[in-house]
């Protein structure tokens, strides 16, 4: 990540005080689950104030609209994402994507409280979503989210000390999509699995070690998250096809 253009429009984003979370493929790297990704993708406090220093951020990145909408705190608060791409020469062509709201995860202020702070070399000390709120985010109707879920899910596992707290392992018990790691926690954890069994009834699978069962209600799980991932962007989908319309109706009467 250090040798690509991502770290330059992290230090201009710092540079111009944007209140910015790093979420998406850029977020995910840092958590040790590798994503290959050419853009970076930030959710940001949505306020008049935040919303200009964003703007002087894009100016300096000399960073251009490339799609509707436009960029705007009620665009931000209905949900929408606004997309810009860079033509400053040392991070020519990068896209850059920002939203306020996201479907299943806390307003901003709940995020930003719950953020990761990461050193970075010549940058600084970089904003990244939680994993547990990153995790949440991933639920979408998108494929390549759900194996990339796991991957997190399964470095932190992997990474954790000998002695997880109470709330890590409930957290694993709660997000984990990989029926091996599943059975194996519960094995470890039958108290906490039992109750957390209660809100996600596959790890009573789990505690039976019923691989079979459990990759089922996993998929039963994701098509679940999938249908409301559709159901939370067809109203968007529909207001911006609207948007486009408009657009190109009045381009065509200006001609």
């Amino acid at each position: 990540m250090i040798q690509s253009p991502i770290p330059r429009v992290l230090s201009t984003f710092l540079k111009h005080k944007v209140k910015a979370l790093l979420i998406g493929g850029q977020a995910c790297i840092l958590y040790g689950a590798a994503e290959f990704s050419r853009d970076i993708d930030l959710a940001v406090m949505v306020s008049s104030k935040n919303l200009g220093n964003l703007r002087l951020a894009l100016d300096d990145l000399g960073a251009g609209r490339i799609f509707v909408p436009d960029l705007s705190e009620d665009v931000l608060l209905r949900g929408h994402a606004c997309h810009f791409r860079c033509h400053r020469e040392d991070v020519k062509g990068l896209r850059i994507d920002i939203i306020g709201v996201m479907r299943g995860v806390d307003s901003f202020p709940g995020l930003w409280k719950r953020r990761e702070e990461i050193d970075l070399p010549g940058i600084g000390k970089v904003a990244v979503m939680g994993l547990s709120d990153l995790v949440r985010a991933k639920k979408t109707q998108r494929d390549k989210d759900w194996p990339m879920i796991r991957r997190l899910i399964e470095a932190d596992i992997y990474g954790a000390s000998s002695n997880p707290s109470q709330d890590k392992v409930c957290f694993w018990l709660t997000e984990c999509r990989t029926p091996e790691l599943l059975i194996s926690l519960a094995a470890e954890y039958p108290d906490i699995a039992s109750r957390i069994a209660v809100s996600r009834p596959l790890l009573r699978s789990a505690i039976e070690g019923n691989q079979e069962e459990i990759q089922r209600l996993l998929r039963d799980e994701e098509d679940r998250e999938r249908e409301l991932d559709r159901q939370y962007w067809a109203p968007l989908k529909a207001e911006l096809e609207a948007w486009r319309h408009g657009m190109n109706k009045k381009r065509n009467n200006s001609l």
